[in-house]
């Protein structure tokens, strides 16, 4: 019994620094995407341009 209980405390303490992670990464995720969005969108720009 005192096995299950350890097990569910490991599995709980690692789910919740997951869970934690994930949603730190989200926003710097969705900022990343929106450099790329920017740096295509320059690019696109510079190509016309220079055409």
């Amino acid at each position: 019994m005192e096995e299950l209980v350890k097990a569910a405390l490991q599995s709980g303490f690692s789910i919740a620094v997951a869970s934690y992670l994930l949603v730190r990464m989200e926003s710097k995720l969705e900022a990343l995407t929106l450099a790329i969005r920017d740096l295509q969108a320059a690019l696109n720009r510079t190509g016309a341009a220079s055409s």
